[in-house]
């Protein structure tokens, strides 16, 4: 008798069709942007790295001959976010150190690669290019070896207000808004540079369910806002080889695990707010690596807010764990996470 069962990790036939669907017309967009001479642009973020090694992210668009990368970032904001054109497997020389690297962009034109490269702690600089391409620079922050405690925060609700219903979110942020509509959660920007600065090397990471393609418009909020200069890690929206969708909690997990694994030494002060999933995905990280995490921290959503993101999801903190605190806005955190010894307390 045969086993007719189906493997639930066997990927899905429309997920299959749909990915390759998207592959095609992308590729068809490509063809004629290039026909009316469009080309090829570096697009960098800002990257990490360690002793030995860094990780390199940005992404490969096409766009008007003789447009700086710097132009290219400002013009890529709300809708049009979403209709730049990706250039799909493009090659992309990473300069750094006196090496030279090629790595390739995924399917959606986005660089995520881990090259071995050996630089000095600190922020440093690394050169991209691409085919027929001016160089670009983008930041790398080298977390020093001494470096113990990190900073890992989310973005929507945590570091900017978004007042939305959460099925309406990615939609709205990708296609309407640009940074200059959006709102800073009060106290946040402070919170996250008295952590900095208290904490000497201390890395700065946002993770966010967000598209690549708003990457320009958060990294334009948080420079506009005051906030630490940090890694941006964000996914990419529609099908897979393998499902329909991306899932943005995998996204946050994986990052969470990868960090862990990469940064074996530092713990992470977590930040997030009570209207998603975060304390859920931390509760789980903070089970599976207390020697990676430092404190906790909650941002409680308003009674419309938490309307708007579908209720809250309070959870206990794992007995035994890590300090975690709750507060409606970044003064509140910082008062209680002086209380847990991460902030020194004013007098």
């Amino acid at each position: 008798m045969t086993d007719e069962t189906p493997d639930p990790s066997a990927p899905s036939r429309w997920a299959t069709w749909a990915s390759g669907l998207e592959d095609r017309f992308h590729r068809f967009r490509e063809r004629r942007a290039r026909k009316r001479g469009l080309v090829p642009t570096v697009i960098p973020y800002s990257g990490y790295g360690n002793d030995g090694w860094i990780r390199v992210l940005c992404r490969v668009l096409l766009t008007r001959p003789q447009t700086s990368s710097k132009a290219a970032k400002k013009s890529i904001r709300g809708w049009r976010s979403f209709v730049s054109i990706p250039v799909a497997d493009a090659a992309v020389t990473v300069r750094a150190d006196g090496q030279e690297i090629t790595v390739h962009a995924d399917r959606g034109g986005v660089v995520d690669a881990e090259i071995p490269v050996s630089l000095a702690p600190g922020l440093r600089t690394i050169t991209l290019e691409t085919e027929g391409s001016e160089p670009v620079t983008a930041n790398i922050y080298v977390v020093n070896p001494d470096a113990r405690l990190g900073v890992l925060s989310d973005i929507d609700d945590t570091v900017m207000v978004t007042a939305l219903p959460r099925p309406f979110l990615a939609a709205w942020n990708t296609f309407v808004l640009d940074e200059h509509a959006r709102r800073p959660v009060p106290g946040m920007a402070v919170l996250l540079e008295r952590i900095t600065q208290e904490h000497a090397g201390c890395p700065v990471v946002y993770l966010s369910t967000g598209a690549w393609n708003v990457a320009p418009t958060l990294d334009r909020f948080m420079g506009r806002h005051l906030y630490p200069r940090g890694t941006l890690l964000l996914t990419d929206w529609g099908p897979t080889h393998d499902r329909l969708f991306r899932s943005g909690r995998d996204h946050k997990r994986e990052s969470l695990e990868r960090l862990a694994r990469e940064f074996p030494a530092v713990s992470w002060v977590l930040i997030g707010d009570d209207g998603q999933h975060d304390e859920e995905l931390y509760r789980a990280f903070a089970e599976a690596h207390p020697e990676n995490v430092a404190a906790v921290a909650i941002r409680q959503l308003s009674t419309p807010e938490a309307v708007l993101a579908g209720g809250r999801r309070h959870i206990d903190a794992p007995e035994g764990a890590a300090p975690w605190v709750w507060a409606p806005d970044g003064a509140g955190l910082a008062k209680k996470l002086a209380e847990v010894g991460i902030l020194r307390r004013y007098r």
